[in-house]
């Protein structure tokens, strides 16, 4: 599937020094929507181009920064569009027609229980996952989890993931010159899955001081409350 995207996405390289930044958003728009097209051909090779001089810029700096803006916005954008398709038709409408939609019944029933088990902060610890990254938005629009709770677990998620995919391709900038897409796009996600353990421990923290400080918060609004009694 990886391999079918580079094919047709290859030719519009060579448009990116002016048209680099609106193509990001769209494909992270798509990625981050229900149809299934990897991040890892968008991102890697835009943080490997930006330090290379070749997006509208042509200062790594400016040009990374604009990277990652327009990524994370397509990404919001995405998540948006699955968040408000499962909010207005509801969650026996996926389960029936979301096969048409590139939404397997497994995939959703697992995203439905990983948002069930972890509530809120699973539409930010599966943004760093695999297979089930967008469509967590999903359950998140069935639930009508409040949109501005759902635009910030997001982009926290959106955002660290973007950042990862863009060093990736900036260090590979640093390393080599002559890199075909195919070989940048394979050797980035090499080096993703190396370290992915420590990106699991990351979300490890994270979700333990999340809960930690839910709970202190918690008891501290209760403890308010009996005192006001």
């Amino acid at each position: 599937m990886t391999e079918i995207i580079i094919e047709h996405i290859e030719w519009a390289v060579q448009y990116a020094h002016v048209w680099g930044f609106l193509m990001i958003f769209l494909f992270m728009t798509i990625e981050s929507s229900f149809i299934p097209f990897p991040s890892e051909v968008v991102l890697i090779p835009a943080g490997f181009m930006a330090y290379r001089g070749e997006l509208f810029f042509g200062d790594p700096y400016i040009d990374i920064a604009f990277v990652f803006v327009c990524g994370l916005a397509g990404s919001l954008a995405g998540a948006y569009i699955n968040y408000y398709l499962a909010m207005y038709l509801g969650r026996p409408f996926l389960y029936r027609y979301g096969r048409y939609f590139f939404i397997k019944p497994s995939v959703l029933t697992r995203s439905e229980e990983i948002f069930l088990k972890y509530g809120e902060i699973a539409t930010f610890i599966c943004r760093l996952l695999p297979a089930i990254r967008q469509l967590i938005s999903i359950p998140a629009g069935v639930a009508k989890m409040p949109l501005s709770r759902f635009s910030l677990f997001t982009a926290l998620g959106a955002g660290i993931w973007s950042i990862i995919l863009i060093w990736v391709g900036y260090y590979l900038g640093r390393l080599s010159g002559d890199m075909t897409y195919s070989d940048l796009v394979h050797r980035g996600k090499a080096m993703i899955q190396e370290h992915y353990l420590w990106i699991l421990i990351f979300i490890a923290v994270v979700i333990a001081a999340y809960v930690l400080i839910h709970r202190l918060v918690m008891k501290s609004d209760k403890n308010n409350k009996t005192f006001s009694l």
